[in-house]
């Protein structure tokens, strides 16, 4: 089963979860940044990350794990125990923040090893295609997504010089967005 598959040191994986019985992870405006900031305190020391797409209900992360070595002052940190450690933080902050008990997450959080140039590029699409397939408009203009942040020039924590590399370039990697099935 893919989400009992350890997180391995330099492997890539596709992390996804929704909410228990598909209810909001997500309420309110406030809660995408909160989540992000509690990313960038757990997870960005232990893997870096390719592609994101944060929906109300569910999310999809494209990360690769860091190797031992570039966990710096830090390498008693298990990766798997810090995406455990994110998401427990962010549900009693938002079980808190809304007065609600229980579990905020439908199950422990699916990984799924990403094994081929294929799978990433294909992966890297179908995360930012995710709000267009669920019903939130144009892909191309959701805030909650790494697909504006891969065409910006400002600074980003996202590995955007390797996504787009993978593509072969800006113009190759909105080519390969723009041809999805289902539209137009």
């Amino acid at each position: 089963m893919h989400d009992l598959v350890p997180l391995e040191y330099g492997q890539y994986y596709h992390i996804y979860n929704r909410g228990n019985s598909g209810e909001n992870i997500f309420i309110e405006e406030r809660n995408y940044s909160y989540f992000l900031g509690l990313y960038v305190k757990y997870i960005e020391p232990i893997a870096d990350t390719f592609a994101y797409v944060l929906l109300r209900n569910h999310f999809h992360l494209l990360v690769r794990i860091k190797d031992l070595a570039g966990f710096g002052n830090l390498p008693g940190l298990n990766p798997t125990q810090q995406f455990s450690n994110f998401f427990n933080s962010y549900a009693k902050s938002i079980n808190k923040a809304y007065g609600r008990t229980g579990s905020l997450f439908q199950k422990r959080f699916g990984r799924i090893p990403v094994t081929s140039d294929g799978y990433f590029t294909a992966l890297v699409r179908y995360i930012h295609f995710n709000p267009q397939k669920h019903g939130f408009g144009d892909f191309r203009e959701y805030p909650y997504s790494s697909y504006q942040t891969m065409l910006s020039d400002k600074a980003t924590r996202l590995k955007r010089d390797v996504v787009l590399e993978w593509f072969g370039d800006r113009a190759a990697f909105i080519g390969f967005h723009e041809d999805l099935p289902g539209r137009g």
